[in-house]
């Protein structure tokens, strides 16, 4: 059900010992809720927004210590949950379409999960897939990773790429998501809302091409088990660039949760 679009605002919303700094537009359709990838602020998302249009009502926000939001002492999955609960409550919504990114993929698997009568479905981006790095050589490997990329940070930062955080910060994130991660697949196999992949297939940072398939293949048994799962598009690009590249395949990946939505009310 739409009503009379009213004027966008842009609000800090406080939240703990935080502030998050939320957009929405306000718009007349449906309330779409968008999920950050893990150091991403909220400007990857203007394409599929724009290419979306204004009928939809379009809510952003960066999370803890990205973008415009302020820092906290706690980065972890679960206050990135509780930040959902928080920004929905200063928005008003009541069932969102929950829109993630690659860390943000997995926050809105959960958060469905936990939240079945209150969300109306959710589109991954290249993210909520069973496989991570794990065990004592993955950290290990993460560790390593982010100490190699500590000057750069400071340096993507401004472009959204980076957060306020040290490379050991980033670090225990990324640690945390991909234990997440690997252990997704219970989380997906009992979500009863609609569910619409895009994968990106392109070769990214930190994995070969023969790792990204398997990663991408891991999710095949779930797919199996839970009709409520679809993969929407496979893609060209590469996991960081998908949104760039590819905003219209996740664009028309929202529009079928809308319209599996709207059939099974009927």
């Amino acid at each position: 059900m739409t009503r009379s679009a009213r004027s966008p605002w842009a609000r800090m919303v406080p939240v703990e010992d935080t502030a998050l700094a939320v957009n929405d537009t306000r718009g007349p359709g449906r309330p779409v809720v968008y999920l950050n990838g893990s150091y991403a602020d909220y400007r990857p998302w203007r394409p599929v927004i724009a290419e979306l249009g204004s009928d939809w009502r379009h809510i952003t926000f960066d999370e803890r210590a990205r973008g415009r939001s302020k820092r906290s002492a706690d980065y972890s999955f679960e206050a990135c949950l509780r930040d959902i609960d928080a920004v929905l409550e200063a928005t008003g919504v009541d069932r969102p379409l929950l829109v993630g990114w690659s860390y943000g993929a997995a926050l809105a698997a959960h958060w469905a999960d936990r939240n079945p009568d209150r969300v109306l479905g959710v589109v991954c981006v290249d993210g909520a897939i069973p496989y991570g790095l794990t065990g004592e050589a993955g950290r290990a490997r993460i560790r390593k990773l982010f100490r190699r990329m500590r000057l750069l940070l400071p340096l993507v930062r401004p472009l959204g790429m980076a957060a306020r955080m040290t490379a050991d910060q980033h670090a225990d994130i990324n640690i945390e998501a991909n234990e997440i991660n690997a252990a997704i697949e219970p989380v997906l196999a009992r979500l009863t809302c609609p569910v619409r992949y895009v994968l990106a297939t392109g070769k990214s940072l930190g994995g070969g091409q023969e790792e990204m398939e398997e990663m991408r293949a891991s999710l095949s048994p779930v797919l199996a088990r839970n009709p409520n799962l679809q993969v929407s598009a496979k893609v060209a690009s590469n996991h960081s660039h998908v949104l760039r590249k590819d905003f219209r395949a996740v664009a028309e990946a929202t529009r079928q949760i809308a319209a599996a939505h709207e059939q099974g009310a009927r």
